[in-house]
């Protein structure tokens, strides 16, 4: 007779994303469900009566994790055609080029990846694919993505520049790496690991278009023992139009669990760093609020539109003019007893007004955070940034999670990934300790929110964002068995101890995607 149980785990501290504290308990796993939740220790017959028992003492077990906006596609960047980080002059560069083509014979352009502009200039590397690949577009890729070596002719094809080297402009380089079975296979498995190291089960994919026949991929990928990672992709036009057809399309192609169409995602403003986030009032010392002009009224047609068909929307925004403008397009969107009914959200919400934080809440929009963005830059320059821009008054409303979570948004974990790469232990370090690099002091403690509230941002907040919380997000008996351990219990240990936390092991839709060596 066949054990009643797939798995059992059993943890000293057990959260389950329902409650706020850790407690002692066990799960029963039978196949992909969770079956059984109990409290305290399991008794013998029910570890007698599973296939595999796990027990865990000072770890935590909890939700796997969901990041609700990744670039699987500036992620493939990072690795596209020929290695060129060793590159130190052209006449190496020139060499590794050619072995490459010799081995590849690409068809297309001529790609390359990890270029350091600090050990080859650009302007020597394009003098040297101006004298041998006039006729071939040649494209290196840096390391960090910041900018890019290009040829001519590459520019020309592909219509951006160096100076423009963000996923938005080179977009039109997609349809040829994502079409390259041998490397997307190969990248996308790549992926799948890395996130499933780092306890995450779920991705919120922008796929830019179309996904430029990405979707072929993930159709074959979705019941197959492939994947192991669920995808629920979005549309960004950036080529094109919305395009409601495509929506219709996908919707209807992908019905399951494991891949779904997720709606549109768009940039309204930019940095406020920059002087590009839209603000209500000027800048410090400046007299406009806005260095380019946002198309509003369209972004506005295209949320009322696919609003209308059952379409959700993301939108980025960074300043606070931004935030409370699309406060006002959502509060024009179908609603339910006040709450809407499409699970629009609002990405990365970097300096907002509390007043607009209380509509989106009443509404029960959901945020999209970049809990690690302080990483990104030391402390210095980031508190600079805000005193340069918006001034210490109006800095004290940045980074205000706790008025997102106490105003009643639904807050989701985000990274922009690659731009960070998805870390809760690190999410625990910046926005539940407020800490920042360089820098011994916190940074506005009052905007933090506790590591009960991050933890469940980035479980059952995220798969509410997806509109799959009825089955994945908690511990419950009858969800999905996606689960996460790390070598700590993060809801105790100190907020500097817990950015050192590490996964111990993953497990989606009940089979085990990950386990640390050792």
């Amino acid at each position: 007779m066949g054990k009643q149980y797939s798995m059992v785990i059993a943890a000293r501290n057990l959260f389950d994303s329902v409650g706020d504290e850790a407690y002692e308990g066990y799960l029963c796993l039978k196949d992909h469900v969770i079956v059984k939740v109990g409290t305290g220790k399991p008794e013998q017959k029910i570890l007698d009566d599973a296939q595999q028992v796990f027990q865990f003492e000072e770890e935590l077990v909890m939700p796997g994790i969901t990041d609700t906006h990744t670039f699987f596609t500036g992620y493939a960047v990072f690795h596209i055609g020929v290695d060129v980080s060793k590159v130190q002059s052209s006449e190496e560069g020139l060499e590794v080029l050619k072995v490459y083509e010799e081995e590849k014979h690409p068809a297309g352009a001529l790609f390359g990846h990890g270029w350091d502009p600090g050990q080859w200039s650009r302007q020597d590397g394009e003098r040297m694919l101006e004298e041998n690949y006039s006729e071939k577009p040649v494209i290196l890729f840096a390391a960090d993505r910041s900018t890019c070596i290009m040829n001519q002719k590459a520019r020309e094809v592909y219509q951006f520049t160096p100076e423009e080297c963000y996923p938005e402009s080179y977009y039109r380089i997609m349809r040829e790496y994502l079409n390259d079975r041998d490397f997307i296979e190969q990248e996308f498995s790549a992926y799948m690991n890395m996130m499933n190291a780092r306890g995450v089960t779920t991705v919120k994919e922008m796929g830019f278009d179309d996904f430029y026949g990405f979707t072929d991929f993930l159709k074959e990928m979705e019941d197959s023992e492939k994947l192991h990672l669920r995808t629920f992709f979005m549309s960004q036009p950036v080529g094109e139009k919305m395009n409601l057809e495509h929506a219709r399309r996908m919707r209807d192609l992908f019905t399951g669990d494991k891949v779904r169409f997720s709606g549109f995602n768009r940039m309204t403003d930019g940095t406020i760093a920059a002087y590009k986030g839209d603000l209500k009032e000027p800048y410090e010392n400046e007299a406009f609020t806005c260095s380019f002009e946002v198309p509003y009224e369209e972004i506005e047609a295209d949320v009322l539109a696919a609003d209308q068909e059952g379409f959700r929307w993301t939108l980025h925004a960074q300043g606070d003019g931004a935030v409370g403008k699309i406060t006002d397009i959502y509060e024009k969107c179908q609603k339910e007893n006040g709450k809407l009914v499409n699970r629009h959200a609002i990405t990365d919400m970097e300096f907002t007004d509390p007043d607009d934080l209380e509509r989106l809440g009443a509404m029960g929009v959901t945020a999209e955070l970049y809990f690690q963005i302080m990483s990104l830059d030391p402390a210095g320059v980031l508190t600079e940034n805000i005193e340069k821009t918006i001034g210490a008054k109006r800095g004290k409303n940045y980074w205000n999670r706790r008025k997102m979570q106490d105003c009643g948004m639904n807050l989701s974990g985000a990274t922009d990934l690659p731009l960070l790469i998805t870390s809760v232990p690190e999410s625990v370090y910046y926005s539940c300790g407020g800490y920042m690099d360089g820098r011994e002091e916190p940074f506005q403690t009052e905007n933090t929110i506790t590591v009960s509230e991050l933890l469940k941002a980035w479980t059952i907040g995220g798969q509410k964002n997806l509109n799959m919380d009825s089955r994945i997000g908690t511990l419950e008996e009858g969800k999905y068995a996606d689960i996460a351990v790390f070598d700590r219990n993060l809801l105790t240990v100190g907020k500097k101890e817990a950015k050192e936390a590490e996964t111990v092991m993953t497990v989606m839709d009940g089979k085990i995607v990950y386990t640390r060596k050792g």
